[in-house]
């Protein structure tokens, strides 16, 4: 059963002030440090946070980074950090037991928590999700700017650099809210590659998040490169323009965009089938050590190798093709010749993050036979890799890239 908030501004004030029966959030008291280790990845921030009076440790004087967090605490730690305007005429929960149920509807309140989400009750004590989490932080930005809401609606059908994208795990409802944490810096991915949607959140990874929370919240969503990226890939199918690439013009003006021959089938040479380019993804890094942007991460990592030396100044390209294939195992002379558009037919690369990640990628060479890798009648999707040139004059058509298939072009290019 539901109720409507009726929220007076003094009431806000009241529920965010800290006053709380919670044993691990109170107002600030003076903070004097905790008794326990805490990870040093973390502990400039959990001790911002309970400085704050955001968090606290208990009784004993124990903070608990590896504790999890349930829901009914990071909810009102949230509101609490939160400048949102509450809306006074929010559905919130009417029958939460114990002492949060106000401090809940708060969150809910300022946006960051739906309670459809939650038809069986909010279960305030379950330790919180990452996926959950997620999708808090990105709601709570939607609720407080548009653009943050237009951004969850572009990034609905991105490619989402996390391991689970490939692998499972990642429900394509997730995709918004996932790509809008990590986008923003919000959150990030483990190590091996994986966002962890299922996994519970730590009171550790809740003072870090928190405090990023407080330092993002009023930015708008153009500050942050990652999201304009997978927003634009999420629309389009490229990053090129987030990353400082123009599209090239038609004589009438129009701009040749890569919709102009994403999914469009191109025959390839003497009728070894059909191939598409799906997603055409750039990544900015010099060298294999140093990454800027973070689709990067997803493709190059230490043990980077491809066909072509990276340089300052060009771009490594990775490009998701789809292709049908009307002969078996061909070998790389074959694909090679197989259309006559270098972009057309891009070979595979080596990296750690082949595996980490999940990807599929055109073999190298000579094990492309080897590995059965197409089939006749069978459809199949991989990624190609390549570079594209940012460095040379404008009128240069080796500046940036152009693809034309069935009369239709997309081409781009850098200016310096």
């Amino acid at each position: 059963m539901k109720k409507r908030l009726a929220l007076s501004l003094l009431a806000v004030g009241i529920l965010t002030s800290g006053l709380t029966a919670s044993p691990w959030i109170a107002a600030a008291e003076g903070f004097s440090g905790f008794k326990d280790k805490l990870p040093g990845w973390a502990k400039a921030d959990i001790e911002y946070a309970a400085g704050k009076g955001y968090m606290k440790g208990n009784e004993k004087g124990n903070f608990r980074p590896e504790a999890t967090i349930s829901r009914a605490e990071f909810a009102a730690i949230l509101a609490r950090v939160s400048n949102n305007t509450p809306d006074e005429g929010t559905t919130g929960f009417s029958s939460i037991p114990g002492w949060s149920q106000n401090e809940v509807n708060v969150a809910v309140s300022k946006g960051f928590i739906s309670p459809s989400d939650y038809p069986n009750g909010f279960n305030p004590d379950t330790p919180l999700t990452r996926r959950e989490l997620a999708k808090w932080v990105a709601s709570g930005l939607a609720a407080k700017d548009e653009d943050f809401k237009k951004a969850l609606a572009d990034t609905a059908d991105t490619l989402v650099p996390v391991a689970e994208y490939y692998k499972g795990g990642l429900n394509k409802a997730d995709y918004p809210y996932v790509s809008v944490a990590l986008g923003t810096g919000l959150m990030a991915g483990y190590p091996d590659g994986r966002f962890g949607p299922g996994q519970t959140t730590t009171r550790a990874e809740a003072a870090v998040i928190l405090r990023r929370f407080e330092a993002i919240q009023d930015k708008k969503p153009v500050a942050f490169q990652d999201l304009k990226e997978m927003r634009e890939v999420g629309l389009t199918g490229t990053n090129a323009i987030s990353l400082g690439f123009k599209h090239r013009k038609y004589d009438d003006g129009r701009e040749a965009a890569f919709a102009n021959i994403r999914n469009v089938p191109y025959k390839l040479n003497n009728n070894l089938g059909t191939i598409k380019l799906n997603r055409f993804v750039l990544v900015n890094a010099s060298k294999a050590t140093e990454v800027k942007n973070l689709y990067g991460k997803m493709f190059v990592d230490k043990n980077y190798g491809s066909a072509f030396k990276m340089e300052k100044n060009r771009y490594e390209l990775f490009v998701e093709y789809t292709v049908n294939s009307n002969v078996d195992n061909m070998d790389v002379m074959t694909y090679l010749n197989s259309s006559n558009d270098p972009f057309l037919h891009l070979i595979g690369f080596k990296s750690g993050a082949i595996s980490k990640y999940g990807i599929k990628t055109m073999p190298r060479m000579d094990l492309v036979a080897k590995e059965k890798f197409f089939k006749k009648g069978f459809e199949t999707k991989f990624w190609g890799n390549g570079f594209v040139n940012s460095n040379l004059p404008i009128y240069d058509t080796q500046n940036g890239a152009v693809i034309t298939i069935s009369g239709k072009t997309f081409s781009i290019y850098k200016e310096d």
